[in-house]
C-alpha cells in the first residue's frame, strides 16, 4: 500500500517493534480535516468536545489553532495509516495554569487514539504509541514534565496514563473560555502528570 503522507516532513519518526514506524506531522486543517472530523464525531471521542461539529468547523479550529505559537496538533500516522490525534500546548499559555503551579520545562499534551481498525485490537499498541509520543515531547522537544488533564469522567483514559507511569494530581475545574475565535465549555479534570527521569530513567 503507498503512503499517501510520505512526501510530509515527520518531527518525529520512530520506528515500534511489532507496530510499524509511526510518524508524527504537523496537522494540515484542511487536508487532515475529514479524517479528524469522522474521529471526534463519535460518541467514544465526546470528551474531545466537537461532537455535533461540522467538517468545516473541525478545520477551523485547527486553522486558528495552526496560528498560535504555543498550541500545536499533529496528525500521528503507522505505515500510511492515520492512528492518532495528537495535540501539545504551554501550560503557562493555557487555562490550565489556573490550576496548578506550572513549573519551567513543563508541557501539555492532549491525545486521541484513532478507532481500532479493522485487524481489531492490539495488545501493546495503545503504551506503544503513547511512549513514542513522550520520546518526542520528552527527549525531542527537551521538556521536564508532561501535564494531562482527561475529563474526570473519562476513566479508560485516566487509567491509561496511570499504567503510562504518570502520577495523578488534583482533580480541578478548568474555567470556560469565551473568546471570539475560541470557546471551550468549563472542564472537571484530573490532572496527571510524568517527568522525564521516570519516563525515561537513565
Amino acid at each position: 500500500m503507498s503512503d499517501p503522507y510520505l512526501s510530509r516532513s515527520a518531527v518525529h519518526e520512530q520506528v515500534l517493534d511489532g507496530f510499524g514506524t509511526v510518524r508524527v506531522l504537523p496537522l494540515d486543517p484542511a487536508a487532515d480535516a475529514g479524517v479528524i472530523h469522522g474521529w471526534v464525531s463519535e460518541e467514544r471521542a465526546a470528551f474531545w468536545g466537537m461532537n455535533g461539529l461540522t467538517r468545516d468547523q473541525v478545520a477551523g479550529i485547527y486553522a486558528h489553532m495552526a496560528g498560535l505559537d504555543t498550541h500545536h496538533a499533529f496528525l500521528v500516522v503507522t505505515d500510511g495509516v492515520p492512528v492518532a490525534l495528537f495535540q501539545t500546548y504551554e501550560p503557562g499559555a493555557d487555562r490550565v495554569s489556573e490550576c496548578y503551579d506550572v513549573e519551567p520545562g513543563d508541557i501539555g499534551v492532549h491525545l486521541l487514539v484513532a478507532p481500532t481498525g479493522p485487524g481489531g485490537t492490539r495488545p501493546g499498541w495503545t503504551a506503544a504509541l503513547t511512549g513514542a509520543l513522550l520520546a518526542y515531547v520528552l527527549l525531542g522537544l527537551d521538556r521536564e514534565r508532561v501535564v494531562v488533564d482527561p475529563d474526570v469522567r473519562n476513566a479508560k483514559a485516566i487509567a491509561r496514563f496511570a499504567r503510562q507511569g504518570f502520577t495523578a494530581g488534583p482533580r480541578v475545574v478548568l474555567p470556560e473560555i469565551d473568546l471570539p475565535d475560541v470557546y471551550l465549555p468549563e472542564k472537571r479534570a484530573q490532572l496527571a502528570f510524568l517527568r522525564r527521569e521516570v519516563a525515561f530513567p537513565g
